[in-house]
């Protein structure tokens, strides 16, 4: 009973506080349950999550003079999803969910925008190309997907390559994935932006994905 208890509460509070744009259904909460477990037990066996170092400093770089993020990693919510930070508010949501159409309207023969398979279905997402030569074959390993924005709670998923990948975690921007076998290394967590500024360095971070996954220069 106890344990039906803390399911029911549980699964309440990650309603409450954002599924990170995983399905908000029992399925989609025993998935993040899941990744949940798996992240306590990589730290507990010393692999934090905001620690860059199993990521490369060499290899291609697409993202210059990246800042130290003020206040360093966010605080997340033990209880609730796994990539859900504390501060949920923008006033400049419209300017960030937009972002996924804005580069494909932009860039329509490099890009295919859809529904993220990622995150069942919940978000647009932009796809790179397959039939295109220059696209990267790391990308496949997320059905091609380069970036998305989690609607509960602003966060985004997006493939950067390796390096950009540490540079984003070492400033205290993202962290690693939960399960680093089922992605590229570069698939990586981006906390949500706090303000204007921080929106516009979230577009020059996944200008950097789709550069590093379709080759092309943008």
């Amino acid at each position: 009973m106890t344990t039906v208890m803390w399911a029911v509460y549980d699964y309440r509070d990650w309603l409450y506080y954002g599924t990170g744009g995983t399905p908000s259904t029992i399925s989609g909460w025993l998935k993040m349950n899941k990744l949940r477990v798996l992240q306590t037990f990589n730290y507990l066996c010393g692999d934090d999550l905001r620690d860059p170092s199993t990521l490369p400093r060499t290899g291609p770089q697409y993202l210059r003079s990246l800042t130290v993020r003020p206040g360093g990693h966010p605080s997340l919510r033990p209880s609730a999803s796994f990539q859900s930070p504390l501060s949920r508010g923008l006033e400049n949501h419209k300017v960030l969910f937009g972002l996924m159409k804005q580069l494909h309207s932009q860039y329509p023969d490099t890009l295919r925008l859809s529904l993220s398979n990622a995150e069942g279905s919940t978000a647009d997402a932009i796809y790179a190309r397959p039939e295109s030569p220059a696209c990267n074959p790391e990308a496949q390993k997320v059905g091609y997907e380069i970036a998305h924005v989690h609607p509960e709670d602003n966060s985004l998923h997006m493939l950067l390559s390796p390096a950009d990948a540490r540079a984003v975690v070492e400033a205290g921007w993202g962290r690693r994935f939960a399960d680093p076998s089922s992605v590229p290394p570069g698939w990586i967590m981006v906390y949500a932006p706090r303000d204007l500024e921080e929106v516009n360095l979230v577009k020059r971070m996944v200008e950097a994905a789709v550069r590093w996954t379709t080759g092309a220069d943008i």
